[in-house]
């Protein structure tokens, strides 16, 4: 038997059909609007049949795709409710003022972006002055994610606004002298103003998804009113292509954020062409962002094209419309009338009938100006149906033109990205485009002039109306310290006095802090565990029933574990944040967290825990954001070092995350070795980060999984672990013994420990067994030292100063790769040798693995008694001994 000819499976087939007659009368009708009116009408009548079934409720899947026209006609487009002239000078100061800061800075090379502002100024204008939520009301107001290669747009109305001067806008991207304005939107370097870094294209979106989850999380737990917040993400469409500007869109659609909106600026251009020159990106975006669940609001067509659609009766321009691609698009926007009327209008009789009504001055502006995103009313019509939805996240498709009222130089060109100024003659047009009043005189010369109508004209006057209506300045970022109590010594007093005779993974040992920590009647209820779908492997579902799983719906079903003690917990006021596999939204939770203190005022104290691997190598750009944005919490690589995951091989041994995080200059990073190090390191990070002077830094801790006896904290060892070095255990005195210091972090000081006791029995060797808990620490000392010695400040590194008069050579050892302990070498005194665990990594047991990389505690004992001969304090026929004593040779 042969499938040809047989129809294809449905979905459908597996229900039983009541009424066959029925159906097949429906089916028969839609043949014969087929064959008497052709297929465009039976599609047309199909999609209106859909789209009435679902607003009466039947439950129907939704289209992934409407017809390329605006979603709100406009007849349905509400009142404007500005002042339409004031808002229209204001936006030509501002995009002005843009072009001048960008083209003076590009005088002295620096750089810079005209064309995203250009097609993207009413996007925002129409946000800030009817939209966007100031803080000086409950101190959250919006959340606004300003697209970065807009920021001079941005900078240009605070020179309108009077937070900006021009002296400020002519230090555009010269932040040396401390006083500059950052290229993009830097929090970092602009603390005042920028709120979220976005200019690392992708992140944005991201972070916007999970800033929106995080403030219902923040409200559904009680700590803040955050209902009247409202979080715009501001995209272009060609950052719709990074994996990550759409990896959370289904997150938001299921979870309802309604509190989110995306305005895509959809100028079909990314940095070198067009964003889909063969298909069309507006319509791609459209089908995934209803597939996620979201609501899609399509504003694509300015006014002018009113006249086209009502002459429309056939549907021939709305099907032309659908079919164009958006390469061919472009060029409409950049040729003449004759060139529209024969390649657009031309390809259907229906059309050239159109097109026969209308003047080439009419088809020009159609296809070369009238766009929706550059038309204030449309722009709010959008903006207001957005925020008036519930029940799901919007997205704005809006259709603009790169470059707009900067010249048919610079309009919808591929190359306008990269246009840096413009010249005078264009300068000259582009005040007559905008008719600003700004004399001839004035632009007289190569460097144009900032322009200002004055502090106290009605533009200026309206601006600020309309700023005080909604709640103060925007952007703005606000920090009103709130310095956190210091939770209860018991925690860390209990990790002090050791395990007894009890072995436990530095990992246990941090998540049994933590638990105790969040019981602190005072902080407790501010920790925000986070983790990525393996808190098993972490020990971390005792924390289910306690603190429970944050859910939005709370628990619907019930659990299968629900009899056990340790049973899988979801609640609206969960706790924990168990993100499912996906470290990248895992650290967009741990960032909206973070920066809470400033976001709402309200400090949060973040853990997040991942597989170290997975941490800093998948996630480092959102690490930088992080610190851009000055967030405070800490990282925990879990499963740390490159020889504890035992038969996990090559990409799981993480060997080099300590190397990454030491790049990043606001990440305080430590590999300790026993849980009383945990617990100080944790005391300090508190104390630095939500104390009353606290610090705009994250802690970064790799724990291990390998179970060990933990000692009790020796006395006066406090500032050792957390300057990065202390001796742990001296060698027993022996005269004349040669000496050997063993500096070792994490995991590798069991190595070491084992070494030292081969070392004296073996070959009668003193070695000197040292905690290094932060190498990366002990390093920005010295380099802190090394700046001072340049201005005539005489400092010794700290590491110098705590190896000062230790006998023999050093060796250092770690489950790393040897770059990371090498970061100090060139401050120590003594003869150094590193060994670590460079190279992929490998599948077998943790002793196999350690004597392949040679950090075993054999390997050790060699490399210590290689350094000594080559200072001669013993024999070279000693080494090749003990090679072949530990079967090292082979």
């Amino acid at each position: 038997m042969t499938d040809i000819g047989r129809k294809p499976a449905s979905a459908l087939d597996q229900i039983p059909d009541r009424d066959p007659e029925e159906t097949a009368e429906w089916a028969a009708s839609l043949d014969a609007v087929r064959e008497a009116a052709g297929p465009d009408r039976a599609a047309f009548l199909m999609r209106r049949t859909l789209e009435h079934g679902a607003r009466t409720g039947l439950g129907l899947p939704p289209l992934l795709e409407t017809d390329y026209v605006n979603t709100i006609p406009t007849a349905d487009e509400p009142e404007f409710p500005g002042d339409a002239e004031l808002e229209r000078r204001i936006t030509a100061w501002n995009r002005w003022n843009a072009a001048a800061m960008v083209s003076r800075g590009s005088r002295l090379g620096l750089g810079g972006h005209i064309a995203t502002f250009a097609s993207a100024a009413w996007l925002y204008e129409t946000g800030f002055q009817h939209f966007f939520r100031g803080k000086e009301g409950d101190g959250s107001g919006d959340q606004l994610y300003i697209q970065g290669h807009a920021s001079p747009g941005i900078y240009a109305r605070a020179f309108l606004d009077g937070r900006l001067s021009a002296d400020q806008l002519d230090r555009f991207r010269q932040e040396a002298g401390g006083d500059g304005l950052p290229s993009y939107p830097h929090p970092r370097r602009l603390p005042w103003l920028w709120e979220f870094a976005t200019v690392s294209m992708g992140l944005g979106p991201l972070s916007a998804i999970y800033q929106a989850r995080f403030n219902r999380y923040m409200q559904h737990r009680g700590i803040k009113d955050t209902s009247g917040s409202h979080v715009w993400a501001f995209l272009g469409d060609g950052e719709m292509d990074e994996p990550e500007s759409t990896a959370a869109l289904a997150l938001a659609g299921r979870e309802g954020l309604d509190n989110l909106t995306f305005v895509i600026n959809c100028n079909l251009q990314r940095l070198d062409g067009p964003v889909r020159a063969n298909f069309k990106i507006v319509q791609e975006l459209e089908a995934q962002f209803r597939a996620a669940g979201w609501n899609v609001i399509k504003s694509l067509w300015g006014s002018a094209w009113d006249e086209l659609f009502a002459l429309d009766t056939t549907g021939a321009l709305v099907r032309r419309l659908r079919e164009v691609p958006d390469g061919q698009f472009q060029t409409y926007a950049a040729r003449d009338a004759a060139y529209i009327r024969e390649h657009f209008f031309g390809a259907d009789p229906a059309l050239v009938s159109l097109a026969a009504s209308l003047s080439d001055e009419k088809i020009v502006e159609c296809f070369q100006h009238s766009r929706a995103g550059h038309e204030p009313r449309k722009v709010y019509a959008a903006y207001q149906a957005a925020v008036s939805h519930r029940g799901a996240p919007t997205v704005i498709l809006v259709q603009t033109i790169k470059g707009y009222t900067l010249g048919p130089g610079f309009e919808s060109r591929n190359a306008n990205h990269q246009m840096k100024k413009l010249t005078g003659t264009e300068f000259r047009a582009l005040r007559d485009v905008l008719g600003l009043p700004i004399p001839d005189s004035a632009l007289a010369g190569d460097v144009m002039p900032y322009a200002h109508p004055g502090p106290d004209s009605p533009e200026v006057r309206y601006l600020l109306s309309r700023r005080a209506a909604l709640g103060g300045p925007a952007p703005a970022r606000a920090v009103r310290p709130v310095a956190l109590p210091a939770p209860s010594a018991k925690p860390f007093e209990a990790l002090a006095k050791g395990s007894g005779n009890q072995e436990i993974a530095t990992t246990m040992a941090f998540v049994r802090l933590v638990k105790d920590l969040m019981r602190d009647p005072e902080t407790g209820r501010r920790w925000v565990p986070i983790v990525p779908d393996e808190a098993r492997t972490f020990g971390m579902e005792s924390l289910f029933p306690s603190s429970g799983i944050y859910s939005p719906v709370g628990q619907t079903y019930d659990p299968v574990d629900r009899d056990m003690l340790l049973y899988y917990k979801e609640a609206t006021n969960g706790q924990i944040l168990n993100e499912g596999i996906t470290e990248a939204g895992s650290l967009a939770d741990f960032t909206a967290a973070a920066t809470a203190y400033a976001t709402h005022g309200e400090p949060m104290i973040p853990f997040y825990i991942f597989y170290a691997m997975f941490g800093w190598q998948r996630t480092a750009d959102q690490l930088w954001a992080l610190a851009d944005q000055l967030g405070r919490g800490f990282l925990i690589g879990a499963t740390a070092g490159r020889t504890t995951m035992t038969g996990e091989g090559v990409q799981h041994a993480d060997g080099h995350s300590h190397l990454i995080a030491s790049t990043n200059p606001a990440a305080v990073s430590y590999d300790p070795a026993f849980a009383y190090e945990l617990a100080v390191i944790v005391q300090d990070g508190l104390r630095r980060m939500y104390g009353p002077d606290a610090e705009d830094v994250f802690y970064y801790l790799t724990v291990y999984n390998e179970p060990k006896i933990q000692p009790a904290m020796p006395a006066g060892v406090e500032e050792g672990i957390v300057k990065g070095l202390y001796r742990f255990r001296a060698a027993d005195p022996a005269a004349d013994a040669p000496a050997v210091q063993l500096l070792a972090s994490g995991t590798a000081i069991h190595w070491a420990l084992a070494a030292q006791r081969l070392l004296a029995t073996d070959w009668g060797v003193a070695a000197h067994v040292w905690s290094a808990t932060s190498w990366s620490e002990l390093r920005r000392d010295a380099l802190s030292c090394d700046a001072a010695a340049l201005k005539g400040e005489e400092r010794i590194p700290y590491v110098t100063r705590a190896l000062d008069g230790a006998p023999g050579p050093v060796v250092a050892v770690s489950d790393w790769m040897r770059a990371v302990p090498d970061q100090i070498a060139q401050w120590v005194s003594q003869d150094w040798t590193s060994i670590g665990t460079d190279g992929f990594g490998l599948s077998d047991t943790r002793e196999a693995a350690r004597r392949h990389f040679g950090v075993d505690p054999q390997s050790v004992v060699v490399a210590a008694l290689a350094a000594l001969a080559r200072r001669g304090d013993i024999k070279p026929e000693t080494v090749r001994e003990a090679r072949e004593r530990y079967g090292l040779d082979r």
